[in-house]
């Protein structure tokens, strides 16, 4: 793992030098579906501090054997609202807000817990594939104008999933997630700018640096094939 990490840092950097950016702009959120724990551990000593799961039941097996202080938790799947009261008050950080029903689950549980200024992004569907879940083109603008009206929560960056094509296709996905984002720091839709771009994984990285991502979801480029 620590290797596969080293190369992973390298073509980083050699892909933040191409489009003219600083390393210290990216962060790695390692994808530890499917992931022992042993790797886990290897992730740990090599430095990594941010891991995304998309299982709940699996994501708190591992929180209890990792509790590490300074460990940040996001949760990366579609989220179901009955499951909404676990995961805020297990997760640090929501990369995958996209509905109504959820914010408000969301901010009740939040209100229970008397916890404010909770990080949360939205999640931007630019392919046209219901079954990836996230928020519309057509629909965004909106949908964050609803948001900018709940208390406790903030939203901090914008994610997607890149579409299963060639550079154009997926550069072109990702390009368009940063424009909506710049447009709605032009808007002032929000109550605060939004940095944040969690665009690309292990297969578009690369390509998503280019485009502007600040946050790069790793999973099998870092632990290899997952466990079944």
């Amino acid at each position: 793992m620590k290797e596969n990490l080293e190369q992973v840092r390298e073509k980083i950097d050699f892909f933040c030098q191409k489009a003219g950016r600083r390393v210290e702009e990216i962060t790695i959120v390692a994808i530890t579906k499917g992931v022992g724990e042993e790797k886990i551990q290897e992730a740990l000593m090599s430095g990594l501090s941010r891991f995304g799961e998309n299982r709940l039941q699996e994501a708190l097996l591992k929180m209890s054997r990792f509790s590490e202080e300074g460990l940040e938790w996001h949760f990366v799947g579609r989220l179901q609202t009955n499951k909404t009261r676990k995961v805020v008050r297990h997760f640090q950080v929501i990369q995958s807000v996209d509905r109504p029903e959820v914010v408000t689950k969301i901010v009740q549980e939040l209100e229970n817990l008397g916890r404010e200024d909770y990080p949360i992004f939205v999640q931007v569907n630019l392919t046209g594939r219901e079954t990836q879940g996230g928020v519309f083109e057509k629909d965004l603008f909106p949908f964050l104008e609803s948001v900018s009206l709940w208390p406790r929560i903030r939203v901090v960056g914008f994610m997607t999933i890149g579409p299963q094509a060639d550079e154009r296709a997926v550069r072109t996905a990702f390009g368009k997630l940063r424009m909506l984002r710049d447009e709605v720091n032009k808007r002032g839709i929000l109550k605060n700018e939004v940095r944040e771009l969690s665009m690309g994984m292990s297969d578009d990285f690369h390509w998503a640096i280019l485009e502007g991502a600040t946050m790069l979801r790793l999973g099998r480029v870092l632990f290899g094939e997952r466990v079944k």
